[in-house]
């Protein structure tokens, strides 16, 4: 039996209490149901929740990521398109 067993599983909570357009906790990722039942869920059940936020902040960083690589190639070709000079007008 490890040592995390012997104590209570604290709540992911972070203290930034919004939801997102998902429905999704800004600050933990939990969703609505997760944060209202965390006080009657069983160890494994947090456990469980706990994982769930992890992959969904995998999943946010990996978005967010994407987005800023989109967002340098945009403005890449924008400035490379300005310095096409074989272009006829």
């Amino acid at each position: 039996m490890e040592q995390l067993e012997f104590f209570e599983i604290p709540s992911p909570c972070i203290g930034v209490c919004q939801t997102d357009a998902r429905g999704y906790c800004k600050g933990c990722l939990r969703n609505r149901d997760e944060r209202f039942n965390w006080l009657h869920f069983s160890d494994a059940q947090k456990y469980d929740v706990i994982r769930l936020c992890k992959q969904r902040k995998r999943r946010r960083q990996l978005a967010l990521l994407k987005a800023k690589k989109i967002e340098v190639l945009q403005q890449r070709a924008a400035a490379t398109s300005s310095l096409d000079f074989d272009t006829e007008d």
